[in-house]
């Protein structure tokens, strides 16, 4: 189903639609990291639908906020393999039948959050089904020839054969989606290079009333996220080792051992932190250093809440949530960052000395008022809306009756095996 979808949506008032009688599912590939910029969306969702209950591949519990635990949760057959957790990027061959299985029988609206395959689930053909993209496949697509080369010999032919086919399928499966909704501009355009459908793009929420402005600031810099190769921190602690400046790094993952042995004496790893030493870490930093491509990047607009400029690389996401200068830029009022063309040592050093030059100008006011573009009252107007016009569509387009009302509030968390 293909229809004219704007570019960028803006909240519109005066559907008469009502959302809360929507019996509804919310499909997300896993829950079993530390919670990142996809499972905060899910959150955020699950706040619009309540009612809602959620399907994913395999979970760990642990992971769960506390209001996704009291939801219904129902899991594929991965949730019994034995090591699933660890071993989970190694099922990839499994994702298409694992997903086919969840049973979606039922509902009136099935919003899938896709950055592994989520909108490969099947649904009734009158159901509307709404796919909030983060990316497409990262591992199969843009970054398909980075995976590959880090993997020993034997694992690059397997990873080969199945990427081929999951490259298939998930363009097939592109065709179950009803109506896709980007969080970038940057996402939107591959989502038509890839699946040649159109997207609306709503950016994803940040919580931004939890910034505040410092009444002093630090002397190092930030980097903070999963320690994995694309983030590129290797690049943050090369240069700050060259500059001799201080740089703080949060985060763990696959690639924090080989990047501690970059590390010189001004470098500090300090791993995962609680969520009142990010906002500490965040509010007293020189500056974010945002050295990988990201799809939209929450980290960034996260540290302007905190009035905090911020030095990125000028590719992806980026470009949509710092507003940026280049080293030799004349400065302007509204400057959130500065941008660095290339992803090595050198561009990122001159970055850094060029927003040394002009640091003080940075109007930490200014920064945090950017920032508020991103709040999630922003993108609870913008989906809310978005939803119930596309939900009215689909009801029209396939001459189905008015929602059903009295959907009971989803039971407790259960986690079940689907069959």
């Amino acid at each position: 189903m293909e229809a004219h979808i704007s570019p960028e949506v803006s909240p519109q008032p005066g559907s008469s639609l009502d959302l809360r009688h929507l019996r509804v599912a919310i499909v997300h590939h896993w829950f079993v990291e530390p919670w990142g910029g996809a499972e905060r969306v899910v959150e955020a969702i699950a706040r619009v639908f309540p009612q809602a209950d959620l399907f994913a591949m395999m979970v760990d519990p642990k992971v769960l906020p506390p209001d996704l635990k009291r939801r219904k949760l129902t899991t594929s057959f991965l949730q019994r393999v034995p090591g699933k957790l660890r071993l989970r990027r190694h099922l990839l061959p499994l994702y298409p039948l694992a997903l086919e299985q969840l049973d979606l029988s039922g509902y009136d609206l099935v919003v899938s959050s896709e950055s592994a395959p989520a909108k490969g689930v099947l649904t009734d053909s009158g159901t509307c089904h709404i796919c909030y993209c983060h990316s497409p496949m990262r591992y199969i697509w843009d970054m398909y020839q980075d995976y590959r080369r880090a993997l020993p010999r034997f694992g690059r032919g397997v990873f080969t054969l199945a990427s081929h086919y999951m490259r298939m399928w998930d363009v097939a499966t592109a065709a179950r989606v009803d109506y896709f909704v980007a969080n970038s501009h940057n996402v939107a355009s591959r989502v038509r290079k890839h699946y040649r459908r159109e997207a609306a793009v709503i950016h994803p929420p940040v919580q931004v009333d939890q910034g505040m402005l410092p009444r002093a600031i630090g002397d190092y810099y930030l980097v903070l996220g999963r320690m994995v190769a694309y983030k590129r921190v290797d690049l943050a602690i090369q240069a700050c080792n060259e500059l001799g400046r201080k740089l703080l790094v949060a985060g763990n993952g696959a690639d924090a051992a080989a990047w501690h042995k970059l590390a010189g004496p001004t470098v500090q790893f300090v791993g995962w932190l609680s969520d009142d030493a990010v906002r500490d870490a965040y509010a007293h930093c020189r500056a974010l250093i945002f050295p990988g491509e990201e799809d939209f990047g929450l980290v960034p607009v996260e540290a302007q809440a905190f009035g905090r400029p911020v030095i990125a690389f000028g590719r992806g996401g980026a470009l949509e949530t710092v507003q940026g200068l280049y080293p030799g830029d004349p400065f302007t009022a509204d400057a959130s960052g500065v941008f660095f063309v290339e992803q090595s040592v050198a561009s990122l050093v001159e970055a850094i000395r060029y927003f040394e030059s002009v640091e003080h100008r940075f109007s930490p006011d200014a920064i945090r008022e950017r920032a508020r573009m991103f709040d999630e009252v922003h993108f609870r107007a913008a989906f809310e809306s978005f939803v119930a016009e596309k939900v009215a569509e689909c009801r029209i387009m396939n001459s189905r009756p008015g929602p059903r009302a009295g959907i009971a509030v989803a039971e407790p968390f259960v986690l079940s095996q689907s069959q």
